[in-house]
């Protein structure tokens, strides 16, 4: 992994951070409340960035073993189990996503340099572009579906890195959408925080310690 591939798995892993502080306190309720997606609860927004993060592993693994296989069996697939995941429980959904981000983090910092190159795509109908872009995507996804909590985070929350960051469409667009997107925080007095000790796990934090 050279120094910008590295520098986005860097700014992949302080998003994801942000994004479990944030889940970690959404109440039971809150998270079957609407998000800023029509359509999505807040469990949805995160159950589908936790199968994001399983879809993007399983096409570097594909890479890696010289495999040419999508992220997701089908479109119909990706929505089934983003609909059966937002069903789980609070911490279930928020261990999860920090897992799956870890599996992912773990296989993405293992492919070999000449893997980035390879073309991929994340349907099998889909547009192929370079490996290397997958982590673009990711953090693209981290960071907007984050606001799409309707959580109190949002574009001012934006690492400027972010902000100014060049992007492809319609990664592009997306982002300036959010730009004009309500920042809400409508949730109940948070959950206490997981019982932790020094140097021990803690549950949903991402790379096991606080």
């Amino acid at each position: 992994m050279d120094a910008a591939l590295r520098g986005l798995s860097d700014q992949i892993d302080q998003a994801t951070q942000r994004l479990l502080d944030t889940a970690r306190i959404i109440t039971e309720p809150d998270l079957r409340a609407p998000s800023l997606l029509p359509g999505w609860t807040r469990a949805h927004v995160l159950a589908h960035v936790a199968r994001n993060a399983d879809a993007m592993r399983n096409v570097l693994a594909g890479v890696r073993t010289g495999q040419d296989r999508p992220g997701y069996a089908s479109a119909e697939a990706r929505e089934a189990g983003i609909e059966q995941d937002a069903g789980r429980p609070s911490r279930e959904l928020t261990a999860d996503l920090a897992d799956s981000a870890m599996a992912l983090r773990t296989v993405a910092r293992r492919l070999p340099d000449e893997g980035w190159q390879v073309p991929v795509r994340m349907l099998d109908t889909g547009t192929r572009f370079p490996a290397a872009e997958l982590l673009t995507r990711r953090l693209v996804e981290v960071e907007l579906h984050h606001g799409d909590l309707g959580a109190g985070y949002g574009p001012a929350g934006w690492p400027s890195a972010f902000a100014v960051m060049e992007l492809g469409e319609p990664m592009r667009t997306w982002r300036q959408d959010r730009l004009g997107q309500p920042v809400t925080a409508e949730l109940s007095p948070p959950r206490p925080p997981a019982p932790w000790r020094p140097g021990r796990p803690l549950p949903g934090s991402w790379l096991g310690t606080r």
